[in-house]
C-alpha cells in the first residue's frame, strides 16, 4: 500500500498495534483475575468501570494539554506510564491487594486517555488531510478489528496455560516495545502558527467544538448511535439466552462475526468514501448499521443472530472511519488532540448511559421491546446527519493542515 511508504506513519501504525495488543490481553484476564481473588461480580463489574472513568472525566483535559505538547513524547510516556500499571498488578495476589488492580486498571486507562486522541491528532500530521488519511484510519481500523478478534481469545488461552503472571509480562513487554517505535518518530512536528493565537484549555476546546455545526453533529450523531450500541451489548446476553434459549457463551460466536465484519468494512471503507459523499455516507451507513440491528434483536436463532452481527460490523466500521476522517479533516489544526479528547470521551459517556439505559428499559417495558427500541433510537444519528453535515465535499476541507514534508 502506498500509504507505508510514509516512515512516519508506519512507526505510528505500528506503535498503535502493539500498544493495541498489549490493552485486548487484559480484557479477559483481568476481569477472570479478580473475580478469581474476591469470589464478586461486584468487584470484577467495578474493574470494567473504572477502566470507561478517565476517558469521560480526564480526557477534554488530557487533550488541552497534549494540543501544546510534542505528541509522539506523549504517546511513549503513555505507553511507558501503562507498562508500570500493568507491572503493578503482579503485587495483587490476594483478596486483601485487589484494590492495587483497581488503581492500576485506573492508571492504564489514563495513559490511554492520552495515547489515543494524541494518536489521532499525530495522523493528519503525519499523512496529510488528503487521501491517504482516509487510507490510514482505515488500516488503522482493520488492524485494530484484527487484534480485537485475536487478542482476548490469546489472553484467555495463556491464562488457562501459563497464567497471569506470563499474560502481565507479555502486556508489560508490549508497551514497552510500543514506546520504543513512537520514540524514533522522525518528525518532531511543531505547532502552526495558530496554535499559539488560541486561548488554551479544555474549555476553548468545548468552545470550538460547539462553534462548529459539523463537528457538533458528528459528535451528537456518534453519541446516539455508540448508546444504542452500547445498549444492545448489555443485552446481548439475556438476547441468547432468553430468546434464542442459547448457552451465554454463545456471545463469544456473535464477537466474532462483528469482528468479521468490521474487518470488511474496514477493508472497503477508502473504496467507498468514493461512491458517496461525505453527508450520503454517513446517512447510509447510520441506517443500514440500524436495520442489521434490527435483524440481529429479532434472530430466531444464533445463527441469524451471527449474519446479523457480521451485517451490523460492515457499515458499522464504514460509518466510524468515516466520521473519525471527517473530524480529522475539519478541526483546526491546533484542536485536534482537544477535541479527539471530547469525542473519546463522548463515547465513554455512551457506553455507560447505554449499559445504564437497557437493564432499566428491560424492567419497564420487556426484553423484546427494549431490544427493538434501542435498535430504533439508533436511527436517529441519520437525521442529526442531514442537518448538521454540507452536503459539499469543499465545506469538509479545513485549510492550513501542515501536510509532511
Amino acid at each position: 500500500m502506498r500509504i507505508f511508504r510514509n516512515h512516519d506513519f508506519r512507526l505510528l501504525w505500528t506503535s498503535n498495534a502493539i500498544s493495541g495488543i498489549g490493552s485486548w490481553l487484559l480484557i479477559v484476564a483481568l476481569p477472570v483475575q479478580v473475580f478469581a481473588l474476591t469470589g464478586s461480580a461486584a468487584a470484577t463489574g467495578l474493574t470494567l468501570a473504572l477502566e470507561a472513568l478517565p476517558a469521560l472525566v480526564i480526557g477534554p483535559w488530557a487533550g488541552a494539554v497534549l494540543d501544546r505538547w510534542n505528541l509522539s513524547r506523549a504517546m511513549w510516556l503513555a505507553d511507558l506510564a501503562s507498562a508500570a500499571a500493568v507491572a503493578s498488578i503482579l503485587l495483587a495476589d490476594r483478596a486483601e491487594r485487589v484494590w492495587i488492580i483497581y488503581v492500576a486498571v485506573l492508571a492504564e486507562n489514563l495513559a490511554t486517555t492520552v495515547f489515543r486522541p494524541a494518536a489521532r491528532a499525530l495522523t493528519p500530521r503525519v499523512v496529510g488531510a488528503g487521501e491517504e488519511l482516509a487510507a490510514a484510519n482505515s488500516l488503522t481500523a482493520f488492524s485494530g478489528s484484527v487484534i480485537r478478534l485475536a487478542a482476548p481469545p490469546l489472553g484467555a488461552v495463556l491464562l488457562a496455560g501459563p497464567g497471569i503472571r506470563f499474560v502481565l509480562v507479555v502486556d508489560v513487554a508490549s508497551y514497552l516495545l510500543s514506546a520504543a517505535i513512537i520514540a524514533t518518530v522522525s518528525r518532531r512536528l511543531t505547532h502552526s502558527p495558530e496554535t499559539h493565537q488560541e486561548a488554551p484549555g479544555a474549555l476553548h476546546g468545548l468552545r470550538s467544538l460547539s462553534e462548529s455545526k459539523i463537528l457538533r453533529g458528528i459528535l451528537a450523531a456518534n453519541g446516539v448511535f455508540l448508546t444504542a450500541n452500547a445498549g444492545l451489548t448489555a443485552l446481548l446476553v439475556p438476547l441468547i439466552v432468553e430468546r434464542l434459549h442459547a448457552p451465554g457463551y454463545a456471545i463469544g460466536y456473535l464477537i466474532s462475526g462483528l469482528g468479521a465484519g468490521y474487518l470488511l468494512g474496514a477493508a472497503i471503507s477508502t473504496k467507498a468514501s468514493t461512491w458517496l459523499s461525505v453527508r450520503n455516507l454517513l446517512v447510509v451507513t447510520q441506517v443500514a448499521t440500524a436495520a442489521a440491528f434490527f435483524a440481529l434483536v429479532n434472530a430466531r436463532n444464533v445463527n441469524q443472530a451471527v449474519l446479523a452481527a457480521a451485517l451490523i460490523g460492515v457499515p458499522g466500521s464504514v460509518l466510524l472511519i468515516t466520521a473519525e476522517t471527517t473530524v480529522q479533516r475539519v478541526t483546526p489544526a491546533g484542536m485536534l488532540a482537544r477535541i479527539g479528547a471530547l469525542f473519546f470521551a463522548m463515547d465513554s459517556l455512551s457506553v455507560i448511559l447505554g449499559a445504564l439505559i437497557a437493564p432499566a428499559l428491560t424492567t419497564l417495558i420487556g426484553l423484546p421491546t427494549a431490544l427493538n427500541l434501542l435498535a430504533a433510537s439508533a436511527l436517529t444519528a441519520a437525521p442529526i446527519t442531514l442537518l448538521a453535515v454540507p452536503a459539499h465535499p469543499a465545506a469538509l476541507i479545513r485549510p492550513k493542515v501542515p501536510e509532511p514534508r
